[in-house]
């Protein structure tokens, strides 16, 4: 016999191995943002200063006109040369505050450092809100009682709405807001008013009103965070599962088709040899070469013919299941009477089964239409299951075998036995390859394990069901259905040249 070729399954590509590593990585990270259930939380941090950032750059143009209506309705008792120089420093400030969160976006990530960012940021933060303080004492001696008021609630306003833009960051928001209100409480408190005393108490209220507010409204980002890191966790996990689920498929798939490849070598390489045993033991068997002088030699060369004739019945099975798993088994399709290859499967099955002492029963449906199917595989699906019922079917026993329509318009074929019947938690056992189920080793004669795979095999090529009923001592039945697009109906006559329709 000639050397087998040895296949070898091949690798598994980088790129799933390099997939499941940035998963994993990704994985690792989020892990890591949600460690910080307590504390500073580092890595939400950044993110918290990011929200801070855009805020304050998507308004950087609306607060600096607010500083301009502010100065506009104070020059009716503030000089303007002052309100300009005011004006100037809110500007300035904001100049810094702006170039800073513009530097921290354009900054990699993985550069920046957060709690250097985070105390820049609450400087410029803080010099700005100095600097919309300095509108409380502006020309005091001048201010009256509607100035006063008109500086409480500018104030105010800038107040909430820095706590709006900084409440992602909470030193950003006591930074910037704490100068105004100081602002306010200092210069109502040097008026000899309670009145006044009333209006800076209530600036402290309001302002630890809105801490309050603002306390709570970082809470609910904070937790928006959290759910947003658990969320990219429970992402990255399944990503990394299903990478590691396809490099596994991809190894089995690559393990099983060497497997086939491996096989369907080998069973070319052995039916060569095969062949020649076969048909030197039939020369042998019919003595055309002259009688044996011992008739032990005869019996030794039918034994042999047997097993031979066995092995390549085996090695076949083989070669069909390997070329099925491959998909490259080629169906030869063409007109097929289903009853009519149930007919002859069970002539060549009778024998066997009358030997055992067994029954086959026909139940066919007259009149049916022809299959556009493979014949070989069609017989073989019937023989296979014909086979089996008689093996594993007890001697005294019925095999009913039956072909008729189905509701949907196809056909199937059916064949039950009164066997022993198989365990329901060993069907899909015996579904696979080699797979046989417990009785089969007490009941019957032995076997591959291959007959009922191949047979479910060729009906799915044919765009089939396969079915295995059975109950534990009750016996088997296997339904194979075959849709209606594979039925042949026949055509209707075409009327003949000048006949009348």
């Amino acid at each position: 016999m000639s050397g087998a070729a040895s296949v070898e399954a091949p690798r598994s590509p980088s790129v799933t191995v390099n997939g499941r590593r940035r998963a994993s990585r990704s994985v690792q990270d989020v892990r890591e943002k949600l460690t910080y259930k307590s504390g500073a939380k580092p890595e939400f941090e950044y993110e918290l200063l990011m929200m801070f950032v855009k805020n304050e750059l998507s308004a950087a143009v609306t607060t600096p006109l607010l500083a301009i209506v502010v100065a506009m309705g104070a020059m009716f008792w503030a000089p303007p040369r002052e309100l300009l120089l005011w004006l100037g420093t809110v500007f300035v400030a904001k100049g810094i505050l702006i170039a800073l969160c513009r530097q921290f976006t354009k900054a990699p990530r993985d550069d920046a450092t957060t709690p250097v960012w985070r105390a820049k940021i609450t400087a410029a933060e803080f010099l700005y809100g100095v600097t919309w303080a300095g509108i409380a004492f502006i020309a005091p001696a001048t201010q009256s009682e509607t100035a006063h008021t008109f500086i409480f609630a500018a104030l105010l306003i800038v107040i909430s709405m820095r706590m709006l833009f900084a409440s992602t960051a909470m030193p950003i928001v006591y930074a910037g807001t704490l100068p105004m209100t100081v602002a306010i409480v200092i210069r109502f408190a040097l008026l000899d008013n309670p009145f006044y005393w009333a209006m800076a108490a209530m600036a402290v209220g309001v302002h630890f009103y809105f801490i309050w507010l603002m306390t709570g409204f970082n809470a609910t980002v904070m937790a928006m965070l959290e759910y947003r890191a658990e969320k990219d966790a429970l992402i990255a996990e399944l990503e990394q599962a299903k990478s590691i689920s396809d490099d596994a498929r991809s190894r089995a798939e690559e393990a099983n088709l060497a497997k086939s490849r491996f096989l369907a070598t080998m069973s070319h390489e052995l039916r060569t040899p095969l062949n020649a045993i076969l048909g030197f033991s039939e020369i042998m068997q019919g003595e055309l070469l002259g009688p044996h002088s011992n008739p032990t030699y005869k019996e030794y060369a039918n034994d042999i013919h047997q097993s031979g004739q066995h092995l390549l019945n085996l090695i076949n099975e083989i070669l069909d299941i390997s070329r099925i798993e491959a998909g490259r088994y080629e169906l030869n399709e063409g007109p097929v009477s289903l009853a009519g290859v149930a007919e002859d499967c069970h002539r060549l099955m009778r024998l066997r089964a009358e030997n055992k002492g067994l029954k086959i029963v026909e139940a066919f449906a007259p009149n049916l239409p022809q299959l556009w199917a493979d014949e070989r595989a069609i017989r073989q699906i019937c023989l296979n299951l014909l086979s089996n019922a008689i093996k594993f079917t007890p001697s005294g026993g019925t095999v009913t075998l039956t072909i008729g329509r189905t509701s949907a318009g196809g056909q199937f074929l059916s064949v039950k036995d009164t066997g022993p019947g198989i365990p329901e938690g060993e069907i899909p056992r015996v579904l696979r390859s080699f797979g046989q189920g417990s009785l089969a080793h007490q009941t019957a004669e032995g076997g591959t394990g291959l007959g009922l795979p191949i047979t479910k095999g060729l009906t799915e090529l044919h765009d089939g069901v396969f079915e295995l009923k059975s109950k534990l001592r009750y016996g088997t039945e296997v339904i194979v259905t075959f849709p209606r697009k594979r039925m042949m109906e026949a055509l209707p006559r075409l009327a003949e040249p000048g006949e009348v329709a």
